[in-house]
């Protein structure tokens, strides 16, 4: 068995009046994401980090943004099609370890729900999904409150 680690990265702005998709759940918020799915900035790194781990591109390389069979597609979706390419490559999953940093809101209150959302996507336990959530100390497009930012870690093993 040969185990393998991916790195995922996603960035998305925040726009007036979009909704706040963040690992599954809407989050109450005056802004949200804007994107050409849903624009859960926490999925797409995680679907980032298990294409990397499995050497199998990127996000935008299999479901394009220039493609509108995407278009407001949620990004759970995009996950349960990156674990089923993972398959196809004989991986399995590991665990999941991710970084979110934004300013507002508060994701305490969700954390459970998202983790719950992520592990029934990947086919993996609660226990295999981390999510932790970090500001910017209001310094740059984060701190203003412009943007949101993902990083996932991802284990896999191949047979």
């Amino acid at each position: 068995m040969k185990i393998k680690v991916g790195f995922g990265f996603d960035v998305h702005q925040l726009k007036e009046g979009h909704p706040f998709v963040v690992g599954g759940v809407r989050l109450e918020h005056h802004s949200g994401a804007f994107g050409h799915s849903d624009a859960d900035v926490l999925v797409h790194a995680i679907c980032d980090a298990i294409l990397g781990a499995a050497n199998l591109g990127d996000i935008g390389h299999h479901f394009p943004n220039t493609d509108e069979r995407w278009r407001g597609v949620s990004s759970l979706f995009l996950l349960r099609e990156c674990v089923r390419l993972l398959g196809e490559k004989g991986g399995t999953l590991g665990n999941i370890d991710a970084m979110l940093c934004l300013e507002a809101p508060k994701i305490k209150p969700y954390l459970t729900e998202m983790k719950q959302h992520i592990a029934g996507a990947a086919g993996v336990t609660v226990d295999d999904v981390s999510i932790k959530a970090t500001t910017n100390e209001t310094m740059g497009f984060i701190g203003r409150q412009e943007g949101v930012v993902a990083y996932a870690v991802f284990l896999i093993q191949q047979t």
